[in-house]
């Protein structure tokens, strides 16, 4: 991995020579600046967020079939995933898609016997092959990936999870839409990700499941839609993403190196001058469960996002006005709001301490309280109109409980800007479990489908 530029050198060593400058003096000038600043910074993150609700509400016209259906590759890039390959086997099988037209593959290492095995052991759909990846450097989800597509036949590719229980008409959906696209431009659409339990073992947490899955609805439900109503780039997800063989061919596929390799590549297809959009079928997928699942995945998450943020802010020119602002309001944005909840969270739980010991009323500056209220407030909204429309549950007490969640987000901050020095390029692996039969009855509401329809926001 290359180091910072001079520019990006240079923008660190002024923003932290400010930060001291503004700590060590006791200039008035210096403190109204920076009691100015933060407030409008969070008022204008706020109403960035109401706008995204908004304009998320208009949903985009349902594109007509094409005459011909163009042929499709499936890939599915698995690692240590013996217990849940018989489950995906069975739910790609139930892709709604001519079969004469799809090419699938599980793109397994070498020498990850047990799931190889497995995956032999299953009996899967004429179209969908084991593809064995010769052992190299880095061994990651995106090197298996680019493998695949070195031997895709398709016009577009998709890529699943081991997790992944897509909607049956999802390749359907996503066909029409890029056969729709007359300027030719459209690169990759991303499906919805919706989050469900279905089971409930050692390794489930009502705080986590629940709290995840309101992250995940605001994301697929609100600020992505948005994003493409404005027509910016935004981070993919990792997975039920559609593209262009051509163009992703064109782009040399995904970075190895890049553990977000889904993030960097929703900012490099828009700094080649293709657009991104999003479709309506869902995919489904668990939790990761406990905090000793949760931070794992969420470091390498943060890990990622600063390698692609710093990727990406080599060359911000490229990117254009629209492209930097994207960049900002959801990469540069989510890690921010990581690094600052936990310390926010402290100072306000240490003022009402020392307050309530010194038997005073605690010091509420109207800034600071706009800033607490606004950030919280556009949070919650997103969040609920999200799991409103994911059909994801969101009361009362999941928002009194999310502060401590995001909290949990400056734990894993920290955590991925070490692992970013020591351990660059380390994938942090999530590990997942096969689905019973029958969902729970508290998070199966999260698993209606689309044609029952969407619950109006």
């Amino acid at each position: 991995m290359r180091g910072p530029t001079w520019s990006q050198a240079l923008a660190v060593v002024m923003i932290v020579a400010a930060m001291l400058w503004v700590v060590r003096t006791d200039s008035a000038l210096a403190q109204s600046l920076l009691a100015m600043t933060i407030p409008v910074i969070f008022l204008l993150w706020a109403l960035w967020r109401l706008a995204l609700v908004l304009l998320s509400a208009q949903r985009p016209p349902v594109a007509p079939p094409p005459a011909q259906w163009p042929r499709y590759t499936v890939v599915a890039a698995l690692y240590d995933e013996q217990e849940v390959i018989p489950q995906l086997i069975e739910r790609l099988a139930r892709i709604d898609y001519p079969h004469d037209r799809l090419q699938g593959f599980l793109a397994l290492e070498a020498h990850d016997h047990d799931t190889i095995q497995a995956a032999l052991t299953v009996e899967r759909p004429s179209w969908l092959h084991i593809l064995l990846v010769p052992p190299g450097r880095p061994q990651t989800k995106p090197r298996a990936l680019n493998h695949a597509l070195a031997r895709a036949t398709g016009d577009l590719i998709c890529v699943y999870d081991a997790e992944d229980d897509p909607d049956p008409l999802q390749l359907r959906e996503a066909a029409a839409r890029f056969a729709s696209d007359a300027s030719g431009k459209l690169g990759c659409v991303q499906a919805p990700l919706r989050i469900r339990r279905r089971h409930v073992g050692s390794d489930a947490s009502p705080f986590f499941d629940r709290q995840f899955a309101v992250e995940y609805a605001a994301l697929f439900e609100v600020v992505i839609p948005g994003m493409v109503r404005l027509g910016l780039p935004f981070p993919l997800g990792g997975t039920s993403n559609h593209f262009r063989v051509d163009i992703l061919r064109h782009l040399g596929g995904w970075d190895a190196w890049n553990v977000t390799e889904d993030a960097d590549l929703g900012f490099r297809l828009w700094r080649h001058g293709y657009r991104l959009g999003a479709i309506e079928r869902p995919t489904y997928e668990t939790p990761p469960g406990g905090i000793e699942h949760w931070l794992p995945q969420r470091c390498r998450w943060l890990k990622g996002y600063l390698q692609t943020f710093g990727v990406h802010t080599r060359d911000p020119v490229g990117l254009g006005p629209r492209g930097i602002l994207a960049l900002i309001t959801t990469l540069g944005a989510s890690l921010i709001a990581a690094a600052a909840h936990g310390p926010s969270l402290a100072w306000v739980i240490v003022a009402l301490i020392t307050a309530t010991d010194a038997q005073i009323a605690p010091a509420t500056p109207l800034a600071a309280l706009s800033v607490l209220i606004l950030g919280a407030a556009s949070a919650w909204l997103s969040g609920a109109i999200g799991a409103r429309r994911a059909g994801v549950p969101y009361g009362v007490r999941d928002m009194a409980a999310s502060p401590a969640y995001w909290a949990l987000l400056s734990l894993a901050f920290v955590h991925a800007a070490w692992r970013l020095v020591t351990e660059p390029f380390a994938w942090d692996k999530t590990a997942h479990r096969a689905d019973p039969v029958v969902p729970d009855p508290i998070e199966g509401s999260a698993s209606g489908e689309l044609d029952a329809g969407r619950k109006a926001a």
